[in-house]
Parts: C-alpha cells; sequence; structure tokens
C-alpha cells in the first residue's frame, strides 16, 4: 500500500497545486441529515485489490448491508493507494468538487501527504454512531505513523506486524528479531523479504532498524536518518548473502513471498495481516503446519482507515458507509477468519452484552494467537517520513549493492 515513488509524485502535485492545504469540514448539522442527503448516492471506495478475502467482504457483505441504507458502494480495486492520493491531488489542483474517488482505505504516508495537502475531508468522523463503540484514548486510533487523525479518517481495522514459519521444517523457532537473523545466517537461502517499498517490505526493515539502532525517534528529521540508518543498511548487507537467491533478488511484493513460502522456497514469510493466515491454511494455501512467531521484544502496530477525499460529491454517502463498516455486526463479520480475519477496532467494553459475547465466540485459531497475545509489548509506527526515506536508503545501499 506504500509507495515511496507514488508518495513523491503526490508530494510534487501538492506542492505546485493552487488550491489552499485547509481541509475542508462537512456542512450538515446532524446525523438524520447526512443520510437524507446520502440517499441515491454512489460511492467509490478505491483500495488495494492484491487481497481476495478483502474484495469478497466489500463485494459480498459491506456493500450489501451499505445499500439497505440507500448508499450503492462500488469498490475499484488499485495496485497502490499512493495512486488514488495522486488522482484526488490531481483533482484538486484543477478544481474538481465531484471526483471519481468517495473513500479510501488508506493509512501512513499516503494519509500524511493527503493530510498536508487538504486532500482529506476533516472532522466528521465523531459524528459517525458507531464512533460510539471505540476508545476514544486508543493511541492507534488517534495517530496515524505519526500524523494525527484529527478527525480525517474513520478506524476500519487494527494489524500487528508478524512472522510467520513452517514448525515442520523450524523444529526450534527463534524467539527474537536478532535470533531470526541468526537463524538466517546459521540456514542461508531459507529466508528472505519483499523489496521495499512493499509494504511489508517496509516494515520488516523499520522493524530491523530499531533492533540494531538504538533509541530511534519516532519523528523523523535528517539527523537521526544519518544517526541511526548506517547500522540497518550495515546489518542487512551483511545479512543478504545469506537469503534466498543469495541476495540477488528479492521478492518485488508480499504475494511473492507467500508463494515461495506456500512452494516450500523459504521456511518463514511476514504479514501486517496475521488473522488472515487461518483462512490461507484452510484453503491449502499455506501448510497446516503454519504458524506465527510471537517475538519476545513484540512488533511495530497501527491501525488502517477510510478517509474521503476533498474532492468527493458524495460525502454523505461515504460517511454513510464509513459508518456501517465500523458497526459492531460489520466488524464482526470481518473478524471472522473465514470472511476476512482482521482484527477490529472496536472497544468491546462498550459493545452490548450480546455483541460483546460475539466477539468473544469467535474461533479459535492453533495458528494465529489472540490479538491480545500478538500485540503484547507492541509499539507505535515511526512517523511516517522515515519510511520513504528508508526506502530509498534501501534501495542505494542495499539493492544497488547487490
Amino acid at each position: 500500500m506504500l509507495a515511496a515513488t507514488a508518495t513523491a509524485s503526490a508530494v510534487m502535485l501538492s506542492a505546485c497545486s493552487a488550491p489552499s492545504s485547509e481541509a475542508p469540514t462537512p456542512t450538515e448539522g446532524s446525523w438524520d441529515e447526512v443520510v437524507e442527503s446520502a440517499q441515491g448516492q454512489t460511492v467509490s471506495l478505491w483500495m488495494w485489490g492484491g487481497d481476495e478475502q478483502g474484495n469478497r467482504y466489500v463485494d459480498e457483505i459491506l456493500a450489501p448491508a451499505v445499500a439497505e441504507q440507500g448508499v450503492t458502494l462500488r469498490r475499484v480495486p488499485v495496485s497502490d493507494t499512493g495512486d488514488a492520493v495522486n488522482r484526488i491531488l490531481a483533482e484538486r489542483q484543477a478544481g474538481i468538487t465531484d471526483g471519481e474517488i468517495d473513500l479510501v482505505w488508506v493509512n501512513g504516508d499516503n494519509f500524511a501527504t493527503g493530510k498536508q495537502a487538504g486532500a482529506w475531508l476533516c472532522d466528521w468522523t465523531s459524528d459517525l454512531p458507531s464512533m460510539e463503540y471505540t476508545d476514544p484514548d486508543d493511541p492507534l486510533l488517534l495517530s496515524d505513523f505519526g500524523t494525527p487523525v484529527d478527525g480525517c479518517e474513520a478506524p476500519w481495522h487494527k494489524a500487528q506486524f508478524t512472522l510467520v514459519y513452517d514448525e515442520a521444517r523450524i523444529a526450534e523457532p527463534p524467539t527474537t528479531l536478532e535470533g531470526v537473523l541468526d537463524w538466517a545466517r546459521a540456514d542461508p537461502g531459507r529466508f528472505t523479504y519483499p523489496a521495499p517499498p512493499d509494504f511489508t517490505g517496509s516494515v520488516f526493515i523499520r522493524e530491523v532498524l530499531t533492533r540494531v539502532s538504538e533509541d530511534v525517534p519516532l519523528q523523523h528529521s535528517d539527523e537521526a536518518y544519518d544517526e541511526h540508518a548506517p547500522a540497518l543498511f550495515t546489518e542487512l548487507n551483511d545479512l543478504a548473502p545469506s537469503l534466498w537467491r543469495e541476495g540477488r533478488t528479492y521478492p518485488q511484493d508480499v504475494e511473492e513471498l507467500n508463494q515461495l513460502f506456500a512452494d516450500g522456497q523459504v521456511d518463514m514469510t511476514m504479514t501486517y495481516g496475521p488473522a488472515t493466515l487461518t483462512e490461507r491454511v484452510a484453503n491449502g494455501t499455506f501448510p497446516p503446519t503454519t504458524r506465527v512467531l510471537t517475538l519476545d521484544e513484540g512488533t511495530v502496530g497501527n491501525a488502517s482507515f477510510l478517509a474521503i477525499p476533498s474532492t468527493s460529491g458524495n460525502t454523505a454517502g461515504a460517511r454513510v458507509a464509513a459508518n456501517v463498516a465500523l458497526s459492531p455486526a460489520q466488524q464482526l463479520s470481518k473478524a471472522k477468519p473465514e470472511v476476512w480475519g482482521q482484527f477490529t477496532v472496536l472497544d468491546l467494553d462498550r459493545l452490548s452484552a450480546a455483541d460483546r459475547e460475539a466477539f468473544e465466540s469467535l474461533p479459535s485459531s492453533p495458528i494465529v494467537p489472540p490479538y491480545e497475545e500478538l500485540s503484547r509489548n507492541a509499539r507505535p509506527e515511526l512517523e511516517t517520513a522515515w519510511v520513504p526515506a528508508l526506502d530509498e536508503g534501501w534501495r542505494r545501499s542495499v539493492l544497488a549493492g547487490q
């Protein structure tokens, strides 16, 4: 979902655009007025199309539920969320107020780039009735890769970066990231990671950064980069000869890495959506001996969101769709492993007894531990500016050196 190239293009567009970067806000005075305005609108949801379970969930479960509210939800698949941001910024520059995009599945640098340029409708999420089921003090819902949310995007689900292994091939798995890197060196050719700017490859190198360099600040600066990044690239260059194909090439995205794992060419894969692993095993994509590797020191976690472009002419319908997506019924459906297996953003203590029981009754998985265990010792993501800087540094210092 994150792409340095796409983000750079978006920044260039925003720098050249004439419109003010001040974010617009809704005009309706009440939720009833929003629902009334939304009737008959068609909302185009632009989202990464590489997740088949997510696609089916939106088409077969979310869209029909939104239709019951008088709004048509149309999914538009994209290969990179940065493409949606670029389109919005181009429409904003052209003064378009009824653009092609009404809702975007977004987080990280794409959200930050758009917010800086006034690309998102803001100050609307507190009016969603479903927001009452979230914890107003949940840090993952207040800050998106270090960028304050400020009511410019509605939470959709949570994620936790996770390493995954085949216990039939790794009898005694390591329990720390340092141990994983040592194992990779001891078993050459059995480990690799996606090439940044792939979203998962990017988070993996940020995980390594926080292990090899002490006290990496969450906030990015040129000085912090110059102080901490060299240790990362030294570590990754030292690791490269022990990787799959001796580090001469890298999977271009996480799905290619998943295929290597499924084919038995490597013994580990990685994901920011571990709850989906149960279905991958159930449908035979991954071996039944697939297991999550929990690290003693924890990993980074985040949330993803739904944002409304400031160029949308269907903002009322988009808000209705976001409210439905956040409802207990939809969050429960989405959490079922056979549906999508995403971790809810709701605070279970704020739900009715029946809804809370339904979440607590979700089937346990022999593959994926509960979110509470996965997120133990979780750390927040580094500020979004770290992402393109490290991705480009990896390209210059690691990839170009092979």
